[in-house]
């Protein structure tokens, strides 16, 4: 990068131009990170909001129930295997 795009702000043309130099494969790698960062930064803001507005309770996830105690009758129609 030249020293001019390191001390000014980099616009979405100047990304544009660096992108279309990578190959298909880079391209689709750095769409996937994109993706990846815009839907976690959302989610993040998303919860610090929700979580001020309503706090987790004490006893909000507690139970009496042994988690790995669930039943397992009635699963024999489902298939996972492909």
């Amino acid at each position: 990068m030249t020293p001019s795009l390191l001390n000014s702000a980099i616009t979405t043309q100047d990304l544009w131009n660096l992108i279309c130099k990578l190959s298909h494969d880079e391209q689709i790698h750095l769409a996937k990170l994109a993706l990846r960062a815009a839907a976690l930064s959302n989610i993040a803001s998303d919860d610090v909001t929700a979580y001020m507005a309503m706090p987790v309770t004490y006893d909000e996830f507690s139970t009496d129930e042994d988690m790995l105690a669930w039943e397992s009758d009635g699963w024999e129609e489902f298939d996972a295997s492909w």
